[in-house]
């Protein structure tokens, strides 16, 4: 099950579990939909992998299976990571 976590890893913008603009890598990586294809370019600077739009999880499914709160900000700046 994904963890769908709760913000940008390079900018800090929130992304609750219904936003459009969150972007996830196979490893569940997140990142906004602005960092993921602009600074980015498409690909994950943690594992350089692909990025899909995270699927939303229905409200109904979230009194079940929250979205997490856990946050994971990038050791280094998004602009320094290699490609």
């Amino acid at each position: 099950m994904l963890e769908l976590r709760a913000g940008c890893e390079c900018c800090g913008t929130p992304l609750p579990p219904d936003s459009q603009e969150a972007m996830i890598c196979s490893f569940e990586c997140t990142f906004c939909r602005s960092c993921a294809e602009g600074r980015l370019k498409g690909r994950c600077p943690n594992c350089g992998g692909e990025f899909s739009r995270r699927p939303i999880r229905p409200a109904k499914a979230l009194e079940r299976y929250p979205a997490s709160t856990r946050e994971i900000p990038r050791a280094t700046a998004c602009s320094d990571a290699p490609v």
